[in-house]
């Protein structure tokens, strides 16, 4: 069965990235709705441009939304207003793009451990996503959260079950479950945690200390992905393989790993 691949494409690379996707038949996650001066410029310009610019691309369209700064679930409502804005503004040009999915941050501060921060980050946050799922779901767009500071897998999976909204789902950030996670909790535990959400994993390579983006055969990387992408594939074999990568060069190192059919 083949992997359904794309590459993670910015404002520097987009145009390598469109070229490795039509040769190789994959798919784009479209980073540039993620940048608060597109946001607050030329947008649609920059959105007219992309539709052209992705047309003809063989595999899935995805888009990462708004990350910087955002802190859903604020107990100051004023903050949580501006997430709502850019969220919503982002879900417009995804279902615009044709994308079926957004990426967004979970948002936790996973330096806080103790009990009240938590009880209180997740109820705060079951407010906060329960309307913005409901608002993607009318503009057939699904979020994905994604996990960044969280050090167990539970936080956001405890969050999705309550919710309890088909339009809110994960992307599991292969890298950021390596760095920020306690050891205690596992590659192979956040897979099954999440795995009634998963939609989507992010995947690259690190050193163990920083969140560098490297390919996978990166000569320093701590990341085994021959034993990890069997793992991921006895999971749910559909899911999109996200190449967030900051080379073009390293995505097309990295396509080895990957079971996909040539394109006619």
């Amino acid at each position: 069965m083949s992997d359904t691949v794309l590459l993670s494409a910015g404002r520097q690379n987009l145009h390598e990235c469109l070229k490795l996707a039509r040769e190789r038949g994959l798919g784009i996650e479209v980073m540039a709705f993620a940048l608060p001066d597109i946001l607050d410029g030329p947008w649609r310009e920059t959105l007219s441009d992309y539709k052209a610019l992705l047309r003809g691309v063989p595999g899935p369209i995805t888009l990462h939304g708004p990350f910087m700064d955002m802190v859903s679930g604020s107990p100051d409502p004023r903050i949580n207003a501006v997430c709502v804005a850019r969220y919503s503004a982002a879900i417009r040009i995804a279902a615009d793009l044709g994308a079926k999915q957004i990426v967004l941050h979970a948002n936790f501060i996973g330096s806080l451990h103790n009990t009240f921060y938590r009880v209180g980050w997740h109820q705060r946050n079951v407010d906060f996503w329960a309307p913005v799922a409901e608002y993607a779901q009318q503009h057939g767009v699904n979020v994905l959260l994604e996990n960044m500071w969280e050090f167990d897998p539970t936080i956001i999976a405890d969050l999705l079950h309550e919710v309890n909204q088909p339009s809110l789902r994960a992307c599991l950030d292969v890298g950021h479950a390596h760095l920020f996670t306690e050891p205690t909790h596992p590659f192979s535990e956040w897979l099954s945690v999440m795995s009634p959400w998963l939609s989507e994993i992010h995947m690259n390579n690190n050193n163990g200390i920083l969140d560098e983006h490297h390919g996978f055969d990166w000569e320093q990387g701590v990341l085994d992905y021959n034993a990890m992408l069997p793992q991921i594939r006895a999971i749910n074999p559909d899911l999109a393989l996200v190449l967030e990568m900051d080379s073009v060069a390293d995505m097309r190192a990295s396509l080895h790993y990957f079971n996909i059919e040539q394109p006619a």
